[in-house]
């Protein structure tokens, strides 16, 4: 098994003679083939929840639209990393065949290298989410301050992302962690789809910006609320506001900015107001 960090030692500026250890987490090739000849990149991944990642992945790039299109994931050990070999349908290897692959590493810092377009926010025909479900802004606090204590990995290394799923009423379920935000939220996308769950009824915990390939992701895997703890990009801003998905941004413990989707809240009487770029605004709560 491939170790998650590496305890390495370092010396203070201030006190060069102290010797301090600490944990430093690992990033890994992971070089990604589909049914063992069709290669798709190599991804800079903390090495844990592979197949978690190959599911996840899999769904919000488009290669495959539901979990029974995946026949098998085998993970192998390499000289310098790991491959990740993911068996899908005939049918879905035929459309992925006809796309252009990945050319380049995807960097554990951003999820859309080696494509060679990005769709614009106009062209994604997904249905915006309905509000059959509220969230009371006591869930979202819930959630927050429990965040921290479910990030073991971050705990020990402090320098890894996390991507959390928590039910209603602020009860963390489930939460994933990588040195990538991107790799995080796939693999908790993978893993919940691997359980057979839909996200509904519940929210989405990133401790990363919301930028707009994790708005992509989860927009395509049913997320309708997202709690990111640094701030949106406009691009992903609006694009959450077209698929009418609650965005909770820059939310720390002590306040949380409502970028859209503030009809999916409950008991929630504004308490700030500040204008954010291009003439939407934004609630604290």
């Amino acid at each position: 098994m491939t170790p998650l960090f590496q305890s390495r030692t370092a010396t203070l500026l201030s006190r060069p003679e102290e010797e301090i250890v600490l944990n430093i987490a690992d990033e890994v090739p992971v070089r990604l083939v589909f049914n063992g000849i069709v290669p798709h990149g190599v991804m800079m991944m903390t090495p844990d929840h592979l197949t978690d990642f190959a599911y996840g992945y899999c769904l919000t790039e488009q290669i495959i639209t539901n979990k029974k299109q995946i026949r098998s994931v085998s993970v192998l050990d390499g000289e310098d990393g790991l491959t990740l070999d993911v068996t899908i349908s005939g049918d879905r290897l035929s459309i992925l065949l006809r796309r252009r692959p990945r050319a380049q590493t995807g960097h554990s810092s951003c999820g859309l290298c080696g494509t060679d377009t990005v769709l614009s926010v106009d062209a994604h025909e997904e249905v915006p989410f309905p509000i059959n479900a509220k969230i009371a802004p006591t869930a979202i606090l819930r959630a927050l301050h429990d965040l921290e204590k479910w990030q073991t990995l971050n705990a020990a290394t402090r320098m890894v992302h996390g991507a959390a799923w928590a039910d209603q009423n602020g009860k963390i379920l489930l939460i994933r962690e990588d040195i990538g935000r991107h790799n995080a939220l796939d693999k908790l996308i993978g893993a919940w789809m691997c359980d057979d769950r839909l996200f509904e009824n519940g929210f989405c915990l990133l401790t990363s910006r919301y930028s707009y390939e994790m708005a992509l992701k989860t927009v395509r895997a049913g997320m309708a609320t997202v709690v990111a703890v640094s701030a949106p990009t406009d691009r992903a801003l609006r694009l959450a506001q077209k698929m009418n998905q609650t965005l909770i941004a820059i939310a720390r413990q002590d306040k949380q900015f409502v970028f859209c989707g503030e009809a999916r809240l409950s008991g929630s009487p504004p308490i700030d107001y500040s204008i954010a770029r291009g003439g939407t605004s934004s609630i604290a709560i």
